[in-house]
């Protein structure tokens, strides 16, 4: 969790202080696979020994300091805790260093919360105050070492080149506490005073031993805040099977506790059969309760979304909405339940490029999922697995509860909520795309759900338009058949999805707004998404009132029924024929067809790029319907 535990003394004793860079760098390399950047490296070598010198000259040379210390279940790393023992107490005590080499930094455009530092690049910075109270929230919210402990964390934003108080004088305004302190090299004897109300001169190995060894759990106050935002939601209600959900990880979870034991829920459904209502449901009802809960899900438009949503109010409860790959470390039965959403994106394995040397192993990603709680709820829609390595299915996660001598119970939700509740279209589309027996039918019609199939992109665009007028939400998504470009330098978003004379660029990549284009994550959901072809990454998981779909070249309708073409499709990892078999492409290729054509609520408009197509959907789709 750390990349160097060392003390002031002995960076002030080194005979060569710059082994201290190339110490964390041959750690950074061996523990996460990755050279550290010029400016990380810089950092380390200029920042490391000012800070452990200031520690060592106030008596405080024993402190304990852990090196990027990292996070636990998140990306994010501090520069420096320092762990050692209250003066006052003799309890551990913990300091957060964040460490900035400025000289000069002022408000950006009037905001409290970003600033401007002459002479870098990249655009506004984060107030480095603003960065030390999250990494301070966090580690009081989740490390249970700190549980009940309100005085045993500070943390100070040390910029110990500004010499110049006036250069960095815009950064006062940021509110200060605690957590939250910031001082320059001119504030140097402040900062001494304030840590040595904070540590006292022993070492700090054992608190620094108590921090690193700490369960990972949201705090008893966490779960409060997440039960007053979440639990009484009015959207929030539930029917029929999605209670019965509900209730029966209610029941596991006390039946668990009271048995040192563990038990597998499995929840599957549709699209919009109600999911999400659950997973949400039970986040809240469970904080309310004081169990210790978290909420996952493989997708990163839908997690970002859900964070949103449920921590609009409430900031600290976006955290306990995690990713699939961040329990590669997380405590056996830390926790009494994970919930799962989306489950049929959980992937083979954790790893990526960017995962910790001592962590590239083989565990399957489900493993880790089980482990990380006593109640793991998985609710999941077989029919949404859509890229290569996803695996996520009933059978897949019963197979490996088999393997590991666990039960698993399985709730099947039956309504269907999304499609303006229509089971028939949803049928309909599973057969015409091959996903169930009996072959493709005309589409009948049903007074809850429209049908429309257009001529043109043109037609398709004007239609949604027409209904975007009438008040309702619209959204036009594509299978992945177009080059997928950067945005331009200005920040517009070239128009890669071109149709004869008719083109649109695709949702953007970015994770901030770029013009009227929302950010990746809440194309589905935020204001200018109209304006954007969204991809299935992006829609998975939403829903909007009307959906307009493209089929591309890669789904083609020949001899009475749909054929997929893998030399149409774009997307470098399903064009991959080591990754992805032409018998598993066909299956991805129709799942995500599946998966955009069931987006709407009260409607869909269909359009083909190919004119076999075309008419054959005509023909199966009455104009009256």
């Amino acid at each position: 969790m750390t990349l160097l535990r060392t003390s002031a003394d002995r960076i002030v004793g080194m005979a060569h202080p710059e082994s201290l860079a190339e110490q964390l760098l041959e750690q950074m390399l061996f523990r996460t696979g990755r050279r550290a950047s010029d400016a990380e490296q810089k950092s380390w070598s200029r920042s490391l020994p000012v800070l452990a010198r200031d520690l060592s000259d106030a008596g405080l040379g024993s402190v304990e300091m852990l090196v990027e210390y990292h996070l636990p279940l998140t990306s994010q790393r501090a520069d420096v805790v320092l762990a050692g023992t209250h003066p006052k107490t003799g309890e551990p005590s913990y300091v957060v260093v964040e460490l900035k080499q400025w000289s000069a930094a002022h408000r950006y455009e009037d905001s409290v919360e970003l600033v401007d530092v002459p002479g870098m690049p990249g655009g506004p910075k984060l107030h480095p105050v603003a960065q030390l109270k999250g990494y301070c929230d966090y580690l009081s919210d989740f490390a249970k070492a700190l549980a009940n402990r309100p005085d045993a964390l500070a943390g100070i934003a040390y910029l110990h080149n500004a010499t110049d108080p006036g250069a960095v004088a815009d950064l006062r305004a940021f509110p200060l506490s605690t957590t939250a302190r910031l001082y320059t090299a001119a504030d140097r004897g402040d900062m001494v005073e304030f840590l040595k109300t904070r540590l006292s001169a022993t070492a700090g190995h054992t608190a620094g031993d108590t921090l690193i060894r700490s369960a990972v759990a949201p705090s008893q106050q966490l779960l409060k805040v997440a039960a007053a935002e979440v639990r009484d939601r009015p959207q929030f209600h539930l029917l029929g099977e999605q209670q019965l959900a509900v209730d029966l990880v209610l029941h596991s979870v006390e039946q668990a506790r009271a048995s040192d034991g563990k038990r597998i829920i499995i929840v599957t459904g549709g699209p919009g059969s109600g999911k999400s209502v659950i997973a949400l449901s039970l986040v809240g009802e469970l904080a309310r309760r004081g169990r210790t809960v978290l909420h996952a899900t493989g997708s990163r438009s839908f997690t970002q979304t859900l964070r949103k949503v449920a921590g609009a109010r409430a900031p600290r409860v976006q955290k306990m909405f995690k990713y699939f790959n961040q329990f590669m470390t997380a405590d056996r039965n830390g926790l009494d339940v994970v919930v799962l959403d989306e489950a049929h994106r959980i992937r083979e394995t954790s790893v990526d490029r960017y995962t910790k040397a001592e962590l590239r192993t083989d565990r399957p990603q489900i493993d880790e999922l089980i482990a990380a709680a006593r109640v793991p709820v998985f609710l999941l829609d077989e029919h949404q697995v859509v890229r290569p390595g996803e695996m996520g299915s009933l059978e897949q996660i019963q197979r490996h509860a088999d393997t590991l001598g666990l039960t698993t119970q399985h709730v099947h939700l039956g309504e269907q909520f999304r499609c303006g509740g229509s089971e028939e279209y949803v049928l309909w589309v599973k057969r015409l795309l091959g996903l169930v027996e009996g072959g493709p039918c005309a589409w009948r019609g049903d007074p809850q759900f429209a049908v429309r199939v257009a001529n043109t992109p043109q037609e398709l665009e004007h239609l949604l338009s027409q209904q975007q007028e009438r008040g309702y939400t619209a959204r036009m998504t594509a299978g992945y058949c177009w080059p997928w470009s950067d945005a331009n330098k200005d920040g517009s978003l070239p128009a890669d999805v071109q149709i004869g004379d008719w083109s649109r660029p695709w949702n953007s990549k970015s994770d901030r707004r770029l013009g009227d284009a929302p950010p990746a994550p809440l194309w589905a959901t935020e204001e200018g998404g109209f304006d954007q072809v969204g991809c299935v990454y992006t829609a998975q998981g939403f829903e909007y009132d009307w959906n307009g779909v493209i089929l591309g070249p890669d789904l083609v309708w020949r001899d009475c029924q749909f054929k997929t073409v893998r030399s149409a499709n774009r997307d470098p990892d399903m064009r991959n024929l080591k990754k992805v078999s032409d018998i598993r492409f066909n299956k991805l290729v129709r799942n995500i067809y599946k998966v955009l054509l069931t987006r709407g609520m009260v409607g869909t408009v269909i359009y083909s790029t190919d004119e076999e197509t075309r008419n054959a959907l005509r023909a199966l789709v009455s104009e009256n319907s």
